[in-house]
């Protein structure tokens, strides 16, 4: 494989222009599919086979309530007044006199007449439905419905907005510029030269372009949420610009090792070019492939849309690997010689031993203690996972400055925190039955703790359909709310038996909550098989080992404890909330854990990939295995630091954002990352590799012989290139040599 990604390195280099027209032509193809073809995003959420949406489908079936946008538009008066004077009350119901003739409204109900007034009449809502989907309402019906609260305020009444039509797209640009600021300072002082740290920059933004436009185009056919191209952006900013530090971090050491040998005084930079592809290359793409395997294997959860965010994330990825593979080498044949630090261009590198090497040489001096310490660091971090709470994030942790977040607080403080998610109790019958078994129903539910309010049964037409509307005593995210979904739904067979087979079902904010986490709770074990799986298979290909993947796992099982720790400890404890810019805390969304491992998987076996490769390729190349080990380290470690530094400050940006799975996802990736590179990766890893020894290398016979050889630290190349001999010779497709044509820029 490794000979493969030469030629391919090579020819790119040699190519160069063609390359470049290339990947200009694709750009440009993709901006124009995404132009014509693009749809807009969808935050809906569905959940096929579950319970709460089996019951929202009935709903819609039977009642007509679709997924038609819908506002609660809530009114507050200050002081002493209230809602039923004659003044506020005409303010009111002119205020929802000018909501009915909003462009793409279709109803709007009356606070008087619907008795949605609160009890000390201090507070009132009106409920306005759109005859359009969220993402059909128009920017212009969205300025009018916040310009129809006017007329209530001029009167000394209090307006806010609760519902997905006021919550308007966040802009980005913040984070992307915070995290490509540092990685540019980062690049400028591992490389030293500011056409090698412009360049990884340059290919990642390219890869992202792409990646994103090939997002607006699949939206067009897919329904895919607002949050994905924030992740695929995340992604491939981060794993865009470490691809391509490795790669030219391997291309320096070629060209340096051009003028430093005697052996092979020929050797030119496209040489150097397919050497790095070939070696740093074959690395680049495993790396990506495991974070592929495990960004596609969300599928396994059966959540549309974490498998579409997934799949778009996965296929930017797939895009930074291609450009480290092509683009990049392209782009260093006009780079040439500018990529090295001036000094270097002119003169051999010094002797002065490099830090990670001195870092190495420490840890494996003293292995048994860096082990255990950084083993008990990450326990220590990961202690506050234990009180891990999951809920799907609504308004109550929106910006307490925002008017979803005011809107909130004012109904929980004037009708009792249920009121912001009430349950949907759903009863199905033979026809002309529905209401009797409703009102057993009902009866039952009343009686239950925890319960407010539970309305009169409505039945559809042909009465085979009732619903009623429970409002809880505590708030959707409650575990009491939870609880009382449990109750609810206990009663089914009891409510058959009695009714002669009535079917009850229980949807709302809370009862989703309970079937999101349900059905990723039962994902988890089968999506880590798959993923560790395959991702274990194919160490197993790249490092000849059985130990090495075993530690890899590991190793990344502390790191996601630490990160979930972190998580925990900051947005739903709330230390350091302040600090970090964060509005409100609360239970962690309920989705963010498995994105997190599988996400924080990919990345872990990146680091392990580019440190453990450059140490086996020691050790095949026969150093002992401590050696091996301390030789890795002192090729690898900068740029491994590097690229750490990088992709935390990149996930940190995210923090800036003003979502909050976004902010979460940001944040906890920025955490995890430091952990796993710096601590599991720097330096448990070359303590547990340096306890195996010999051992690290380990593999069966019978296994050895089965698994295909991939060549992904370069001997196989080495050793075809060392008997292509002293005159500038490389390899053709054939794997035959060549003359190689010298000084070709």
């Amino acid at each position: 494989m490794a000979t493969l990604f030469y030629r391919l390195g090579r020819a790119s280099f040699r190519h160069r222009r063609l390359t470049l027209v290339v990947w200009v032509v694709l750009l440009v193809s993709f901006g124009l599919g995404a132009a014509k073809l693009s749809g807009p995003t969808s935050d809906a959420l569905s959940l096929p086979g579950s319970e709460s949406w089996r019951a929202m489908d009935v709903l819609g079936e039977k009642f007509g309530t679709g997924t038609t946008a819908s506002v609660k538009v809530v009114f507050t008066v200050p002081g002493d007044a209230t809602l039923t004077g004659p003044d506020e009350q005409a303010a009111v119901r002119a205020t929802v006199a000018e909501l009915r003739r909003l462009p793409q409204v279709a109803t709007v109900d009356d606070p008087y007449e619907t008795q949605t007034i609160a009890p000390d009449g201090r507070t009132g809502y009106a409920d306005v439905s759109y005859a359009v989907d969220d993402h059909e309402v128009t920017a212009e019906s969205r300025a009018a419905l916040l310009a129809a609260g006017d007329t209530a305020r001029r009167a000394g009444i209090g307006v806010e907005y609760s519902g997905d039509v006021v919550t308007e797209a966040e802009e980005g640009a913040a984070a992307e510029a915070f995290g490509l600021l540092v990685a540019a300072v980062v690049l400028l002082i591992t490389f030293g030269s500011l056409t090698a740290a412009g360049l990884p920059l340059l290919t990642a933004l390219i890869g992202v372009a792409v990646g994103l436009l090939g997002i607006g185009i699949a939206s067009g056919f897919l329904d895919l949420t607002s949050n994905t191209s924030a992740l695929a952006t995340m992604l491939g900013l981060a794993v865009g610009i470490d691809y391509a530090l490795f790669v030219i971090s391997r291309y320096r050491h070629e060209l340096a090792a051009d003028r430093d040998a005697t052996e092979h005084p020929g050797r030119d930079a496209a040489e150097a070019a397919g050497r790095a592809v070939g070696t740093a290359g074959s690395a680049v793409v495993f790396a990506g492939l495991t974070v592929v395997i495990a960004l596609t294997a969300l599928a396994v959860v059966r959540i549309p849309f974490l498998t579409a965010m997934g799949i778009a994330a996965a296929g930017t990825v797939a895009v930074a690997v291609l450009i480290s593979l092509t683009l990049l080498p392209a782009l260093l044949g006009f780079a040439g010689r500018r990529v090295l630090p001036r000094a270097q261009r002119r003169r051999p590198t010094g002797s002065r031993i490099p830090f990670g090497e001195r870092w190495a040489r420490g840890v494996v001096r003293h292995r048994v203690p860096a082990l255990i310490l950084s083993v008990v660091a990450a326990g220590v971090a990961a202690i506050p996972a234990l009180d891990l709470t999951l809920a799907l994030p609504d308004a109550g942790t929106a910006a307490p400055e925002s008017t979803q977040r005011k809107a909130y607080d004012q109904l929980a403080a004037g009708f009792g925190a249920g009121v912001n998610g009430p349950l949907i109790v759903v009863v199905e019958t033979a026809p002309g039955a529905a209401m009797a078994a409703a009102e057993q129903a009902r009866r039952y539910v009343a009686g239950l703790d925890d319960v407010v309010a539970v309305t009169p049964a409505a039945a559809n037409p042909t009465g085979d359909t009732a619903i009623l509307q429970v409002v809880p005593a505590h708030g959707p995210t409650s575990e009491d709310t939870k609880q009382l979904v449990r109750a609810i739904r206990a009663h089914q067979p009891d409510l058959g038996a009695a009714t002669g087979g009535a079917a009850l079902s229980v949807t709302g904010r809370a009862a989703i909550d309970l079937d999101v986490s349900k059905q990723i709770d039962d994902a988890l074990l089968p999506y880590l098989a798959v993923v560790v799986g395959l991702a274990f298979v194919l160490l197993m290909l790249v490092f000849r080992s059985v130990l090495v993947p075993i530690k890899a796992a590991a190793g990344f099982l502390l790191s996601v404890a630490a990160s979930f720790g972190a998580l925990v400890f900051v947005f739903q404890q709330g230390h350091f909330a302040d600090l970090l810019g964060i509005a409100a805390t609360g239970p962690v969304v309920s989705f963010i854990p498995i994105f997190l491992v599988g996400i924080l998987f990919g990345l872990a076996m990146d680091y392990e990939m580019f440190l453990v490769t450059r140490a086996r390729e020691e050790y095949v190349h026969g150093a002992a295995p401590d050696d091996a080990v301390v030789a890795g380290m002192r090729h690898s470690a900068r740029v491994v630091t590097a690229a750490a530094l990088i992709m935390v400050s990149v996930f940190a940006g995210f923090i800036l954002a003003e979502d909050s799975v976004v902010k979460s996802l940001g944040f906890a990736l920025a955490f995890g990352v430091a952990v796993d590179a710096l601590l599991v990766r720097m330096t448990i890893v070359p303590a547990v590799l340096s306890l195996l020894g010999r051992s690290a290398w380990w593999l069966p016979r019978w296994l050895d012989r089965v698994l295909p050889n991939v060549d992904v630290e370069g001997g196989r190349l080495t050793r075809r290139l060392a008997s292509a001999g002293a005159d500038g010779a490389h390899l053709d497709r054939r794997g035959e040599q060549f003359p190689d044509v010298v000084g070709q820029r």
